[in-house]
């Protein structure tokens, strides 16, 4: 029982200082408002057009491409180091690959489905992956 004890007097001392640190701060700084403190920082330069800026998707997807694929390196890794060992125990060599094989066939699929959607393929215009229509022909 003294083990949750200590767990729970950590948990309230790690709660405690965080709320402690920011009732102190905002007692002790100063209020000045001003219609400068509210505008946007670039830099000491004057901001110029507007905040929203329309990204292309396509950063994103190769982004989350790019996450998916480095944590199965991750996940792969591990595997691999405990691959000799395990089969110096005496671990059937069934029950050290068909799992991998299945996590690694789960991201093949993956990697499949978002070639042929093109999520990889990079087109500079909106209109260069459309079909060509009979008025392009002519």
């Amino acid at each position: 029982m003294s083990d949750w004890i200590a767990i729970g007097a950590l948990a309230v001392v790690g709660l405690l200082i965080p709320i402690a640190m920011m009732t102190v701060s905002a007692l002790l700084r100063p209020s000045v408002p001003e219609t400068g403190k509210s505008t946007t920082y670039e830099s000491g330069e004057t901001p110029t057009g507007g905040t929203r800026i329309r990204f292309n998707i396509q950063y994103y997807m190769v982004a989350l491409l790019f996450v998916v694929f480095d944590i199965e390196t991750v996940l792969l890794f591990p595997w691999a180091v405990i691959y000799r060992p395990a089969v110096q125990a005496g671990v059937p060599m069934a029950d050290l690959l068909w799992p991998m094989l299945a996590f690694v066939g789960i991201l093949a699929v993956g990697l499949v489905w978002a070639w042929r959607s093109g999520a990889i393929s990079w087109a500079r215009r909106p209109r260069a992956t459309s079909r060509k229509t009979t008025e392009d022909i002519n």
